[in-house]
């Protein structure tokens, strides 16, 4: 009895201890909680002055729409852009201008706040003028192409809403201001950018620009010798129209004026309150389509639902967070601001998720006046330099590669869909040119998939292969297509995306390179093969940077990964897998060479001459996974980014450098944490983010992507089913981060003092795969 007393105490005692425990537990996990809920908000960007003019804007967007936004002189401007209009001469223009002037003016008091508000994806102006209070919501339907500006006044105001635009009439563009379209330093006879139409219409401003029968489409497929098979191409610019209408209650048709910004003249259409209001909605409705007349165009700008739908588009972005972020919390400043933009660049790539073109790499949706980026370019809000409708590719995967790990899936398929609507074209092209089979994709490639006409020149030799570009940089540089079709393979592994209508893309590119090598060789002797069985990959380029290439690493490494990649799709026939595998056992190896002694992986095996300043030596590490962490040959690859001495020579981390990425792939912790910080660090612009020109332009969206991809590899990599946490991660950045994994995993975790505190991962199963890197 005595025994069983004692028994019952110390039960009783060690239930105590244990609610004690319990309590303290609880206590103490809601602590953290309570402490990462309040990181799970991205972080606003708050202004409390007005701009100075608009490179000091801010973007707002959703859907595919971009707006450049901002209060000058008391008056509130937005710059408008939407995925995909292009003119006839491949310009992606502007849809013009709105400026909003309110009377009596909050905005010429004391008190000012311009607020973008990530977590629910608009901005928001307010201003205090004596006992005037006033507030401007501005967002973009994320579901249907319309912008809503709302204002709510505390006495009556009246609002003056007027439509901008500088293409009131045809403007011929000259010099270098056709870096903006496709014809570049090469134009054929005069260019003109042609007015639009504008015209008040049932108190609306309506505007619209609808392409002329003949594009640049057309003097390119000419130029190329395509003229028989012009029937066959796809022709984007063909009866494309678009543009828009400016509506709002209580506004009614007033009046015209000119004026002109920075250096640009334009003309003004002004509707204004019928009579003073505390609250006035205007809406902006895009529409863009291909169209056989403005009519019909007309018809379907009208159909389109405008009514005020925030609450869908606020619940997708706040979902938009709540699928991927990195909260950094360090002493190290550089760290915290390197997050931050992390955060405020993937805002901006979300502006365009629903875009039915790609985000160009060279300014987006949110370019504004070209002066204010380099004060010799006086030319319009339209000017971009590297055009509008031109696609380089090198440039375009650094903006697509870091929505794996953010998980942002659904974005990438504009650009898959802008390569596959292409391959009948590129397909074409390369059977004209060569008379074989396969998709041959040049690097500076046209929306309708021929190589970019002032690239492919002009003033070509009489007898210049017609399938070849005339351009130092750009010639036998056909290999970047692949990185896209690998993007294609990894969303059906990370997300189980059903990739089998993209599978003919990927084959297509595939074969273009056996073709295409085999037919040379055989122009050049009787075997197709070198002594080893292989191909012989020659001509061909390192990147842009090593030039007439014999077997490029680049080349090599993209081949066999795609390939074996390719292989394990589990719909392919015996057919296609014979095939494929016998295409696998043809790809020549690696090269190396020696720096002092150390052996390091060598950018082809021979080369005529360096043009850039590329490191397509390290392609094998990132993006093909080739060399990595648990792999064979980590010392080889370390070598190549520590003694190469081009890799050396050409390291930096603007633009579209990837340095940063490769020192976190291979575990460099020290060069990691120094490239992304300063590639991630504040733009110097008033938006954090707007970094450039770089080697481009501004806001400079390859400089962004790099630098996202850069952070998400020093926190995790993966390998098969293995995932690396931490594997180059300063010990004292404590963060909290949700990335996307292979096979539908997330993970999210707590870094705090160099301990891991807290490990989500989902499905469960998949946490036996994760290896911890940081001790």
């Amino acid at each position: 009895m005595l025994f069983k007393n004692l028994n019952v105490l110390k039960f009783l005692k060690w239930s105590k201890n244990l609610q004690l425990f319990f309590v303290l537990f609880v206590s103490s996990w809601s602590i953290q909680s309570n402490a990462f809920s309040q990181e799970k908000s991205p972080p606003n960007v708050v202004w409390n002055t007005q701009s100075i003019n608009s490179s000091e804007s801010m973007p707002v967007g959703g859907g595919d729409i971009g707006l450049n936004l901002w209060v000058e002189n008391g008056n509130v401007y937005l710059y408008l852009s939407k995925s995909g209009t292009f003119d006839e001469n491949n310009t992606l223009l502007k849809l013009g201008r709105v400026k909003l002037k309110l009377s009596p003016n909050p905005f010429q008091g004391k008190t000012f706040r311009q607020e973008l508000i990530l977590k629910d994806g608009y901005a928001q102006i307010s201003g205090e003028n004596g006992k005037l209070n006033t507030k401007i919501s501005v967002w973009a339907d994320v579901f249907n192409p319309v912008i809503h500006l709302d204002i709510k006044s505390s006495q009556n105001i009246t609002t003056e809403a007027s439509y901008e635009s500088w293409r009131f009439e045809d403007r011929i563009t000259k010099g270098k201001e056709n870096n903006q379209n496709s014809y570049k330093w090469a134009p054929k006879g005069i260019v003109k950018t042609f007015e639009d139409e504008i015209a008040f219409k049932n108190n609306t401003v309506q505007f619209f620009h609808q392409n002329k029968p003949e594009t640049v489409f057309d003097i390119t497929v000419k130029q190329q010798g395509l003229d028989d098979r012009k029937t066959e191409l796809f022709n984007p610019l063909k009866n494309l129209i678009f543009g828009g209408k400016i509506q709002g209650d209580n506004l009614i048709q007033a009046r015209n004026y000119e004026g002109v910004y920075l250096s640009t003249p334009f003309k003004a259409w002004v509707l204004k309150s019928k009579k003073p209001s505390n609250a006035t909605s205007i809406t902006i409705t895009l529409n863009t389509g291909t169209e056989t007349s403005a009519k019909q165009w007309e018809q379907s700008l009208n159909v389109i639902n405008n009514k005020n739908s925030q609450k869908a588009s606020i619940k997708w972005w706040n979902d938009y967070w709540k699928r991927s972020f990195i909260y950094i919390n360090s002493k190290d400043e550089s760290a915290n601001q390197s997050a931050k933009n992390y955060q405020l660049f993937r805002y901006m790539l979300g502006c365009n998720a629903f875009g039915k073109y790609p985000t160009k790499f060279n300014g987006g949706l949110f370019t504004f006046d070209p002066q204010l980026t380099d004060t010799a370019l006086n030319y319009t809000p339209d000017f971009r330099n590297w055009g509008g409708g031109t696609h380089t590719a090198q440039n375009q995967r650094l903006v697509y590669w870091p929505m794996l790990k953010s998980g942002d899936f659904e974005m990438m398929k504009a650009q898959f869909d802008f390569y596959l609507n292409l391959l009948k074209n590129a397909e074409i092209r390369t059977e004209s040119a060569w008379g074989h089979k396969g998709a041959g994709f040049t690097e500076q490639l046209e929306n309708f998939g021929l190589p970019n006409p002032a690239e492919y020149g002009w003033k070509r030799p009489a007898d210049f292969n017609k399938g070849m570009e005339y351009n130092a940089w750009l010639e036998y540089e056909w290999d970047t297509v692949l990185e896209f079709c690998m993007m294609i393979l990894e969303t059906g592994r990370y997300n189980g995306n059903h990739i089998e209508k993209y599978l003919p893309l990927i084959e297509s590119s595939l074969t273009f390179f056996k073709e295409h090598y085999t037919y040379l060789a055989k122009q050049r002797g009787a075997k197709a093969l070198d002594a080893d069985g292989h191909l012989v990959l020659y001509p061909g380029s390192g990147a842009e940077t090593y030039k007439m290439a014999y077997n490029s690493t680049s080349t090599i490494a993209a081949l066999k990964t795609v390939l074996e990649r390719l292989l394990e799709q589990p719909n392919l026939s015996e057919k296609q897998k014979t095939e494929w595998s016998a295409m696998l056992k043809i790809i020549p190896s690696i090269s190396f060479r020696v720096f002092d002694g150390h052996t390091t992986i060598a950018p082809a095996k021979l080369w005529e001459r360096i043009n850039n300043t590329e490191s397509p030596q390290l392609y094998p590490v990132y993006p093909w996974g080739i060399y990595g962490m648990g792999k064979p040959g980590l010392d080889t690859a370390i070598n190549t980014f520590k003694y190469d001495t081009d890799v050396l020579k050409f390291r930096s981390y603007v633009g579209w450098k990837q340095d940063n990425i490769f020192a976190a792939r291979l575990g460099l912790t020290e060069d990691a944490a120094k490239l992304t910080t300063a590639k991630l660090k504040d733009s110097g612009r008033r938006f954090p983010a707007f970094w450039g020109p770089g080697f481009d332009w501004v806001p400079d969206h390859n400089w962004g992507g790099s630098g996202m991809i850069g952070l998400q590899e020093m926190l995790m990599q993966v390998d098969g089913k293995k995932i690396y946490l931490f594997p180059a991660w300063p010990k004292d950045w404590d963060v909290h981060f949700k990335l996307h994994a292979p096979y539908q995993t997330t993970v999210e975790g707590q870094l705090k003092n160099g301990k891991l505190v807290d490990l989500q991962v989902l499905p469960a199963s998949r946490k036996a795969d994760i290896k911890i890197m940081i001790e």
